[in-house]
């Protein structure tokens, strides 16, 4: 293991986080300036395509950083019957989910119940489909809907917050069913279908559509929430939820349900980026 994976197992993660989300909602223009700039300076930020271009009208870095795009500045798939990509990020592994389990890195896996913190709402998925995504500094942070859903329940479920990054992923075992994370079941007209948010070193901060903060609050048990009969439906490519900073979400589909298009069983592509391409 690498001595930079091998530190993150002594690092005071939520310590970190909570400093981390102080300073990312913080006012002061020379700490907001300093953390934007910083990106820019970077990362490749196409501030061209922002509802906002003006890197110094924003009142923090988080408002900076889960800024909104133009209208048109991205577009869903014009077949209505495409899966689309979620977010702007890159698919870093996507395959079948065998005997339950699914692919992290090489020599490493972890159980669609760990993620999902709950066993019997994972047989749902056994052979189904599965695909990270893996959102940079640069990238659009909020994420949308791939498919039209109503949302059933919610699972925060309490953990780690190792970072996300391919180094840490390959090494660190388990990763995703250990970090901290909010996983979000909906209702499709092909059946179930979950978005995972992962959190990150340095990103604890998750905010959906329907119930706003998710995370922080912090907890030391898994929190449930119940949303059958409340309506709460998603269209295809409508915003879902939002990143604080760079992380992973995870979908998960039943055996049959999707066919994805141009993806080899547990091949790791550089696809796409750009939130609202077709999947499959």
């Amino acid at each position: 293991m690498k001595i930079a994976s091998l530190a993150q197992y002594l690092l005071p993660h939520r310590l970190l986080s909570n400093l981390a989300h102080r300073l990312a909602y913080s006012k002061t223009p020379w700490i907001k300036q300093n953390f934007i700039y910083t990106i820019l300076a970077n990362f490749d930020v196409n501030l061209a395509e922002a509802a906002n271009s003006d890197p110094d009208s924003y009142e923090s870095f988080n408002a900076f950083f889960t800024r909104a795009l133009k209208p048109g500045a991205r577009s869903p798939d014009a077949d209505p019957r495409a899966l689309i990509l979620p977010a702007d990020g890159k698919v870093s592994q996507c395959g079948i989910i065998e005997n339950g389990r699914i692919f992290q890195a090489k020599g490493q896996d972890y159980s669609a119940a760990e993620l999902l913190g709950d066993a019997e709402l994972a047989k749902a998925y056994a052979n189904g489909v599965f695909m990270n995504i893996y959102l940079s500094p640069r990238d659009y942070h909020r994420v949308h809907m791939p498919w039209t859903g109503t949302l059933t329940e919610t699972l925060h479920v309490p953990g780690r917050l190792f970072s996300v990054s391919p180094g840490t992923v390959a090494d660190v075992p388990r990763l995703f069913a250990r970090n901290e994370r909010l996983v979000c079941h909906f209702d499709t007209d092909f059946g179930p279908m979950c978005l995972v948010m992962v959190g990150a070193m340095l990103v604890s901060g998750v905010e959906t559509v329907w119930n706003g903060v998710n995370i922080p609050e912090y907890a030391d048990a898994p929190k449930r929430l119940d949303f059958r009969g409340k309506n709460i439906r998603l269209e295809r490519f409508a915003e879902m939820a939002r990143f604080n900073y760079g992380s992973t979400v995870i979908l998960l589909f039943p055996e049959g349900a999707v066919q994805l298009d141009e993806f080899e069983h547990q091949a790791p592509t550089v696809l796409g980026r750009r939130m609202g391409l077709r999947l499959g």
